[in-house]
């Protein structure tokens, strides 16, 4: 196992910079989600990390060591690729053990030279690795026989087999249907939890970052936008982007202002919204700000303290989603259950000031 490293690390394909003074731990043994939208450099820090990118600036290291100029069979990295990757005319067996057949691996010691495996040490992993992933049953089978999400963990357990450093996924779940994606989200933290090693998975599929990672590192036009917990991202987006990038649905954020006597947040016919307590610096009276709510902290009151006009209910089961006009701008709630309302019906809509987020204008950043 080893942490990675980028140390202000640049990727410029011409005039194009696709990853942008990239500054980011990712602590040994911890399960890292590299998450943003489609272009946003996610996948081409993690291929500079696997050495299928050179580096334009900064220094990237896997554990102590610089690897700017290592060839990436030198890494001691395995990475699971979308397509899977398999080889279709081999067994699940023989694509398992497919990469033990030409590494070197020091196991007689520090001062003994790196050796390849015997076959029963090739036999031994191989093994242990189908037991870990439950493809016991299919070890004789060839791809073209198995499902998708079987094929899926016959990529991670040809990843698992040679016992790397660090697992690098780049969007691995990305071609199973949606139950299969659940299931084997479970099964990626489980195994990770078992395993213990480092893994950085890309992803754009905020469900996946917020149900697997330790940490998530939130990327937008090859920037790092912020790094914490998914409670910590979603509770405390830096900026208008995280705020509408984590979440489903996303956060609503909508324009407004601090009120004239500068102890509320107007929202013109709307009405008002006390000021957030935690502010950093309190914005001059008149002021334009984005104010921002989670749909689940906007409910249905008859005190509340803003008007809204519905627009249109969606009801998905176990709740529903309410499209309403907060003085021309459109917010969304979620409650539990059904809630019987007609479009253009005027509704009282309550939020605690506790669950209300502020941000600059200008700079879209995070002001409480």
């Amino acid at each position: 196992m080893a942490s990675v490293t980028f140390d202000a690390v640049t990727k410029r394909y011409g005039d194009v910079v696709a990853v942008d003074s990239l500054d980011l731990e990712i602590v040994d043994g911890e399960f890292m989600v590299l998450l943003g939208p489609s272009g946003c450099g996610k996948t081409t820090a993690l291929r500079m990390i696997a050495g299928l990118e050179d580096i334009s600036d900064g220094t990237l290291r896997i554990g102590d060591r610089v690897v700017n100029d290592v060839d990436p069979a030198r890494r001691d990295i395995s990475m699971v690729f979308q397509s899977y990757a398999l080889y279709p005319h081999m067994t699940v067996q023989r694509n398992i053990e497919s990469p033990l057949l030409a590494r070197h691996y020091h196991l007689d010691g520090p001062d003994q030279p790196a050796r390849k495996l015997t076959s029963a040490e090739r036999a031994e992993r191989v093994a242990e690795a189908a037991r870990v992933l439950d493809l016991e049953p299919y070890l004789k089978r060839k791809p073209a026989a198995l499902s998708g999400g079987q094929r899926q963990r016959v990529a991670l357990a040809r990843a698992f087999v040679g016992r790397p450093q660090a697992f690098l996924m780049d969007e691995p779940l990305s071609n199973l249907d949606a139950k299969l994606r659940a299931q084997t989200r479970i099964e990626l933290v489980d195994l990770h939890r078992r395993v213990g090693t480092t893994v950085v998975y890309v992803t754009h599929d905020q469900v996946e970052a917020m149900t697997m990672a330790t940490r998530v590192a939130v990327m937008s036009m090859g920037k790092l936008q912020q790094v914490g917990t998914p409670q910590d991202v979603y509770a405390k987006p830096i900026n208008t982007f995280v705020a509408q990038f984590i979440g489903t649905p996303p956060m609503n954020c909508v324009d407004a202002a601090i009120a004239a006597d500068g102890t509320a947040v107007d929202l013109g016919a709307a009405g008002r919204l006390p000021l957030p307590a935690g502010l950093q610096a309190r914005p001059a009276a008149g002021a334009p700000v984005v104010l921002g709510v989670r749909p689940e902290h906007l409910t249905l009151d008859p005190a509340g303290s803003l008007t809204a006009v519905v627009r249109a209910v969606e009801w998905l089961g176990h709740e529903c989603l309410i499209a309403a006009d907060l003085d021309d701008r459109l917010v969304t709630l979620r409650q539990a259950g059904m809630a019987i309302l007609e479009p253009g019906a005027e509704v009282k809509v309550a939020v605690d000031a506790a669950d209300v987020h502020l941000f600059d204008a200008e700079t879209t950043e995070r002001l409480t």
